[in-house]
């Protein structure tokens, strides 16, 4: 498979930050509506059992260092802008502090692309059974190589719980150096996601040398024959590879849908105008594109589960809904990506958590 130098590069910055308890801020942006101030932290935060910051930065990229801990034990998840997760929940002794760090992308709107604007700078969000955060660094990541992400509701940063896109999970399982930025919209085919400025053409804007971009798109795409669904990866495919980019293929999650022998059906397998999962393969082969075959990887997982263990996977137990995953769902299938991406060497396991 070939090779993305930029992120390989990244494995040079994955040293943890050692600091001290208070760190300050290297922001000067102004503090908004803190509540209250928690002692060790920038005044751009606040709160106590659930700590909330918010920096008046432009979009772009950031690397967020925090030490984790406190006086007291502590268990501290991280997230950032709109539900994303980036740190799961990190256990801490009584007394002692965790250096982490990771790299945020930062974008106006900050969720889908076509979805409410948001707050605009950068939002984090320390959570947790016993929330303890003693020190918090915010400064600009510079030229840090990316995965862009195309896809529709299965992958986009979900505003609305229990809703989660695996894209809104993944970045939880990178180290600092590293950007994900996910333009992925809820109801987009591969023809409305060329189709709209909003979308391809913004995340066309942000490729850079080597990035990876990684492109799901088929849920929407139940009258699309095959003749534009492979005309529409492919325009896609090569004009992230004028940009310098690495498109890399990845056929859609599953859904929830079973036969009567525990088997998936037809409608689960994205069987439709057209067999989507097998022309984005046969594509991929014709273009010599990456593929993540993620059809067949939550196929396997699925019918393994049956009916009765699968439905956690999806929002079938909350509200019947057999396409769009729960957050265990989500992180779930974003593992498996980031399985096969470290298996094909496209990306480095020295950036992975």
């Amino acid at each position: 498979m070939p090779s993305t130098p930029s992120i390989r590069r990244a494995t040079h910055t994955t040293a943890l930050v050692t600091t001290v308890i208070g760190l300050a801020t290297l922001l000067a942006g102004p503090a908004h509506a803190a509540q209250r101030h928690t002692s060790g932290l920038p005044a751009e935060c606040s709160g106590t059992t659930s700590i909330v910051c918010h920096f008046d930065v432009p979009p772009g990229n950031y690397t967020v260092s925090a030490l984790l801990g406190g006086r007291a034990a502590g268990s501290t998840s991280v997230f950032a802008e709109t539900r994303r997760a980036m740190l799961p929940e990190t256990s801490t002794a009584a007394g002692r502090v965790t250096p982490r760090s990771f790299t945020v992308n930062v974008r106006d709107p900050e969720g889908e692309p076509t979805g409410p604007t948001g707050s605009p700078g950068l939002d984090l969000r320390f959570e947790g059974s016993a929330s303890q955060v003693a020190g918090l660094k915010v400064t600009p990541a510079r030229r840090v190589p990316k995965l862009l992400l195309a896809g529709d509701s299965t992958v986009c940063d979900q505003a609305a719980e229990p809703y989660t896109g695996w894209g809104q999970e993944i970045t939880q399982f990178l180290r600092r150096g590293v950007s994900i930025a996910n333009y992925a919209d809820s109801g987009e085919s591969s023809q409305t996601f060329v189709d709209n400025p909003a979308l391809f053409d913004a995340l066309e804007a942000q490729i850079r040398k080597g990035d990876l971009v990684l492109i799901q798109l088929a849920h929407n795409d139940k009258t699309t024959t095959a003749a534009d669904y492979r005309r529409n990866l492919t325009t896609m495919a090569q004009r992230v590879r004028a940009k310098g980019g690495e498109p890399v293929f990845v056929t859609p999650i599953v859904r929830r849908r079973f036969n009567s022998d525990g088997t998936l059906n037809s409608v689960a397998l994205h069987v439709m105008a057209a067999n989507l999962p097998v022309e984005m393969r046969s594509l991929a082969a014709e273009l010599d594109v990456p593929l993540v075959d993620l059809t067949a990887m939550t196929q396997g997982l699925v019918e393994s589960l049956g009916p009765a263990g699968s439905g956690d996977l999806y929002l079938t137990n909350i509200n019947g809904d057999n396409t769009h995953t729960s957050v265990y769902g989500a992180t779930t299938f974003a593992g498996l990506v980031l399985e096969d991406l470290k298996a094909q060497g496209l990306l480095p396991a020295a950036v992975v958590r």
